[in-house]
């Protein structure tokens, strides 16, 4: 793998590219958390990955524009602080309620969380994940989650 592609889905089999990292800017275990994330800020708006594909030594993201971005009260920017995963709420109705930010050392950390259906989340116990996020604007990595067995 030599870099990782973004792209946006346009409709009537158009794919605009929309962003690249190369091997020579990032790690390759970051293009693999990468790919993990189900959805993608960056710019103020959403994205939601549609299709995960591979082309010889190209990793291709397909994304399907969602809209602008909602931001939430207790949001964080990252940039320059190192990697953190934040774990939040699923329920727009509880605000995506932050429970737990957990600073990482390697993405390889951040790789075990973005796996995972059940995750351990500090002081609440194992949680379900519901979905997966980077979110490039404040530059962190978010795991939604929801009590497990509870309906969203």
């Amino acid at each position: 793998m030599k870099k990782l592609t973004y792209y946006i889905h346009g409709g009537n089999g158009r794919y605009e590219p929309f962003y690249e990292y190369s091997t020579k800017d990032v790690g390759v275990d970051e293009l693999y958390a990468r790919q993990l994330c189900t959805y993608f800020i960056m710019r103020g708006r959403e994205y939601q990955l549609i299709s995960n594909e591979m082309s010889g030594e190209e990793e291709i993201l397909v994304l399907e524009e969602i809209g602008r971005n909602v931001t939430v009260k207790d949001e964080t920017g990252f940039r320059g602080k190192g990697l953190h995963v934040e774990i939040r709420r699923c329920r727009e109705e509880e605000n995506y309620t932050r429970l737990a930010l957990i600073p990482c050392a390697t993405h390889f950390e951040i790789i075990r969380y973005l796996l995972k259906d059940i995750v351990d989340v500090p002081a609440l116990g194992q949680m379900e994940t519901t979905s997966t996020e980077i979110d490039e604007d404040r530059g962190v990595y978010v795991i939604y989650v929801k009590n497990i067995g509870e309906d969203i």
